[in-house]
C-alpha cells in the first residue's frame, strides 16, 4: 500500500468510500427482536465523513440524537471485483477500529440511511491498520466517558470478513484504501457534546474522538 492511501504509522486512510453492513451481529439483532438477514444489508457512507484517531466529532444543529457505533473494519489493499471468498484475505491491506455515527432521529425520520450517516465527521477511523490478526474472535469494545457501552466479540457476527468482501466486490469494484465497516454489537446509544467515546478493538488498539457543538 501507498503512504498516500494508508499511512500505517498514523492510521491516515483516504478511501474513495466507505461501504458499511448494517445488523451484522447475533446478538445485536437479538437486542432488536429481528430475524438474521440472509444476505448482508450495506449501505454506504461519503469519504468526507472520515476523520482519524484523536479529531472531533461534530454534533450537527440538524439532530438532536446523535449515536455512537463501534465497529470493525477492513481496509482494502487490491483492486478487487467478483472476488471469490477463499481468496478475500489477498485483497484484506488490514483492520482498524470505525465508529459509525448516527443522526438517529433523522434515520427515523428519513426511513433510509443516507442523511443520517454522512454527515462530516461521522466516520472516525484508526488509530492504526493492522495486518495478519484472525479477525473470527475479537472482542470489542465501545467506552462513552470511560464507561463500557458495547461488549462484544466479532465471533457474534453473521457475516465474516471475507464474505463481506466476497459479497461487495461482486456488486461494486473495491479501490486501495476503500473501508468497509462490518457492523455494529447491541448497545449503540447517545452521545453529547463535551463526550470523549472510545472504541477498542483486541489487537488493534484503541480509537478515541471527542465530540463537539456545531459552530453556530
Amino acid at each position: 500500500m501507498h503512504g498516500s492511501v494508508i499511512n500505517m504509522h498514523t492510521g491516515v486512510i483516504n478511501p474513495s468510500k466507505v461501504i458499511a453492513v448494517g445488523l451484522n451481529y447475533k446478538d445485536h439483532a437479538r437486542e432488536l427482536n429481528m430475524e438474521l438477514p440472509a444476505y448482508p444489508l450495506i449501505f454506504m457512507k461519503p469519504s468526507t465523513s472520515v476523520i482519524g484517531d484523536g479529531n472531533e466529532i461534530v454534533f450537527p444543529a440538524q439532530t438532536k440524537e446523535l449515536h455512537y457505533e463501534g465497529e470493525l473494519a477492513i481496509v482494502i489493499g487490491t483492486r478487487a471485483r467478483n472476488v471469490p471468498v477463499g481468496e478475500a484475505d489477498d485483497f484484506i491491506a488490514g483492520f482498524t477500529c470505525a465508529n459509525d455515527v448516527t443522526a438517529r432521529d433523522i434515520q427515523r425520520m428519513d426511513g433510509q440511511w443516507t442523511r443520517a450517516k454522512s454527515f462530516d465527521t461521522f466516520c472516525p477511523l484508526g488509530p492504526r491498520v493492522v495486518k495478519g490478526i484472525d479477525p473470527t474472535a475479537l472482542t470489542i469494545a465501545t467506552r462513552v466517558n470511560g464507561q463500557v457501552r458495547q461488549h462484544s466479540t466479532t465471533a457474534n457476527m453473521i457475516f465474516n470478513v471475507w464474505d463481506l468482501v466476497s459479497f461487495i466486490s461482486g456488486i461494486m469494484t473495491l479501490l486501495p484504501g476503500d473501508v468497509i465497516i462490518t457492523g455494529t454489537p447491541p448497545g449503540v446509544g447517545a452521545l453529547l457534546p463535551g463526550d470523549t467515546v472510545e472504541v477498542e478493538i483486541e489487537g488493534i488498539g484503541i480509537l478515541k474522538n471527542t465530540v463537539t457543538a456545531a459552530m453556530p
